[in-house]
């Protein structure tokens, strides 16, 4: 007679607040979880996220303003009885604590009360570990209410909040600066024996060629060198006018600056802050950060490095690490801004899998 095959180890499971286009539900996939749940607002977003994550893993989309959806409701939803969920995932909108805004610009802004609804979804879900991504400002002086709000909620809920870090993505594989925090908690009663955050496998090696076996930072080029597939629905990019295509022929290849295209704007005039807009890619160097208007030449560092024109939605998407089968819906402005919005694929898979392994080793 055969032996019975053993069962395989049940998947580690994940819920996704504010899940955007579904950077971070990719991500955990990739490091071997289970997305179970994904709430997001966004219309745009939420087709994007059906189009890709749904039909193959089975993820239960809330197309809801996470202030209406009732947390308790989702947890006995998805975790009645023995089920457990292994981790919270999602980064709140960070439009309060954007470096762009001045002063006191964020004070008090009620997008930031988004981050206290975040917990509330801790405290129904209970999951043995929470992880919140977000800007660098939200760790300005001026935001300390909320974040200390925010550490103290936890703790009060039975879970060790660890110090906010500040990664880097170009130091874990992503051909871009892009910096943000993320929070890690840990329930309580979870012994969970990980290095956090991990160490950089990327980095400039300029001045420690030998030191601690990493790899060179990916440059910008690794975006352009692959060809893009005849029709691949998100091979667009903005149609510009005549009179900006003829300024961006004046812009030198390969990292070629506004200053250098004879492009004056009465703005400009008055002082010498913005002097990446209209400026190309250096493909030598990581990108610049993708932000929401990642496809707009106007707004940044976001122009071909060769070519007349900004950089299609797919070459932003490759930036994120993307891959090319994820096709975003709702359109070119909105396509950017999910891009935008997102956790690259490839840092937030490094740092699920550390989590994972800490996980499993308990499970085990």
């Amino acid at each position: 007679m055969g032996t019975k095959k053993k069962r395989g180890a049940a998947r580690l499971t994940c819920v996704d607040l504010f899940a955007g286009a579904g950077g971070l539900s990719l991500a955990a996939t990739r490091a071997g979880f289970k997305v179970v749940a994904a709430v997001e607002q966004n219309k745009n977003a939420c087709l994007t996220y059906r189009e890709n994550l749904i039909k193959p893993r089975g993820t239960t989309l809330y197309e809801n303003d996470i202030l209406k959806l009732d947390p308790t409701a989702v947890a006995t939803k998805h975790f009645s009885g023995k089920k457990e969920c292994d981790v919270v995932l999602g980064g709140p909108p960070c439009q309060g604590f954007s470096v762009h805004r001045i002063k006191g610009a964020g004070v008090g802004d009620p997008r930031n009360q988004l981050i206290l609804r975040y917990f509330e979804f801790v405290k129904a879900l209970k999951p043995k570990v929470f992880l919140m991504e977000n800007v660098p400002g939200i760790l300005w002086k001026r935001h300390s209410d909320f974040l200390n709000e925010f550490y103290a909620a936890g703790e009060l809920a039975g879970y060790v909040v660890k110090e906010p870090v500040t990664i880097d993505a170009r130091d874990f594989g992503v051909p871009q600066r892009r910096r943000r925090v993320f929070i890690l908690g840990i329930r309580e009663d979870i012994q969970l024996d990980i290095d956090w955050p991990p160490q950089p496998t990327y980095g400039d090696l300029k001045p420690r060629q030998k030191e601690g076996g990493l790899k060179r930072w990916l440059k910008a080029r690794t975006v352009f060198k692959k060809v893009i597939k005849k029709g691949d629905p998100n091979d667009v990019h903005m149609n510009h006018s005549a009179a900006l295509i003829e300024v961006f022929e004046s812009t030198p290849h390969n990292g070629g600056s506004r200053s250098q295209s004879n492009r004056i704007l009465p703005c400009h005039e008055s002082h010498d802050g913005h002097t990446d807009v209209y400026g190309r890619i250096d493909p030598a160097q990581p990108a610049p950060t993708m932000t929401t208007a990642c496809i707009n030449p106007s707004k940044g560092r976001f122009l071909h490095p060769s070519k007349n024109h900004g950089i299609s939605v797919r070459h932003a998407a490759r930036f994120q690490t993307f891959p090319d089968w994820f096709v975003f819906k709702g359109g070119l402005i909105s396509a950017g801004e999910q891009i935008g919005n997102a956790v690259p694929i490839k840092l937030g898979a490094v740092l699920l899998r550390r989590i994972a392994k800490g996980l499993k080793q308990i499970k085990d």
